[in-house]
């Protein structure tokens, strides 16, 4: 791992257990399993909330970036949003914060994300980054429907090459408060993923700062992931700081926003019943954020595409 960033693990498992000892008040529960390793339940049988959310980000990100609840102007001016603030952009983004591990054992799915994927580093992604670590402790994230039995902490340590019990799940389902809030502070973390897709170096971000509007709850996972999506696609912005030449921004730059898939225009759930309900029928393109910023610091110059779209967020937050 980065030398300037230390153990993504430790630095998460740090930052939940500051968080443990006020559990109560964030409406999170604390459990083992048959014995297995940790459970933290943020949002799928618990209640979680706000602040659950934010904690799920912060973790998400490894400790490494912030999170918080900020009035903004999408839909509707004084609509709230999530605005996320990173250093160290690539390791917290895409080494933890990327759900890029899908589990999925003895009927139990999830959508693995959090510092645990560096120590297991099997995505072909840890191949171009590099940032993977060595652990006997790892925590993850899952977006789920169910809580994780001792099955899937033995799944996950195999894959590892720990105890199961040196492993810490948190669990939130798409549609409850947590899980939209941390879903949603994902907007730095789209728009790197969209460059890696397109070849960009990402060795040349440092830093990132985003924003997309929260959505309100929604009464299934299905309308959640539609809303969250949209919250993203037609109304995140995001600013990354890059080193290098501007000519290579320039070129790519119109290939970042979500705008440049054709699926664009029409929300998130319907795209996805368009393409039979199956994620990977859906452009690639499509998913990054609203709008794309490049502040060069090496030349000072300014890049930004794309454009967010208040009418589809009206829509997908009030069907």
């Amino acid at each position: 791992m980065d030398s300037a960033t230390g153990s993504l693990n430790r630095r998460a498992l740090g930052v939940l257990e500051d968080a443990l000892c006020d559990a109560r008040r964030l409406g999170i529960t604390v459990s083992s399993p048959d014995g297995a390793g940790r459970l933290v339940d943020a949002g799928v049988s618990a209640e979680g909330g706000i602040e659950a959310g934010l904690l799920l980000a912060r973790l998400c990100l490894a400790g490494l970036g912030s999170a918080s609840v900020t009035s903004g102007s999408l839909p509707f001016p004084g609509s709230p949003r999530i605005e996320v603030s990173v250093d160290h952009a690539v390791a917290a983004c895409m080494a933890s914060q990327y759900a890029g591990w899908q589990i999925a054992i003895d009927g139990f799915f999830g959508m693995g994300s959090g510092p645990m994927r560096a120590a297991y580093g099997g995505e072909d992604l840890f191949a171009r980054i590099g940032l993977t670590e060595k652990e006997d402790e790892v925590l993850g994230i899952l977006e789920t429907a169910s809580l994780p039995g001792p099955e899937v902490f033995r799944f996950i340590a195999g894959k590892i090459g720990i105890e199961p019990a040196r492993v810490t799940l948190v669990a939130a389902r798409t549609r409850s408060i947590a899980g939209g809030v941390q879903v949603v502070a994902r907007s730095v973390e789209t728009a790197l993923h969209k460059l890696d897709t397109l070849g960009f170096d990402l060795s040349r971000v440092r830093s990132g700062l985003g924003a997309a509007p929260l959505p309100p709850p929604a009464k299934d996972d299905l309308r959640a992931i539609g809303r969250t999506n949209d919250a993203i696609l037609y109304g995140g912005q995001v600013t990354l700081l890059v080193r290098g030449d501007d000519d290579s921004i320039r070129e790519i730059g119109p290939r970042v926003p979500s705008s440049a898939s054709p699926e664009h225009g029409a929300p998130f759930r319907e795209i996805f019943e368009r393409n039979g309900k199956d994620f990977y029928r859906i452009d690639p393109a499509l998913f990054s954020p609203a709008e794309v910023a490049f502040w060069n610091v090496e030349t000072g110059r300014t890049h930004r595409f794309g454009r967010v779209d208040p009418s589809v967020l009206e829509r997908s937050f009030h069907e």
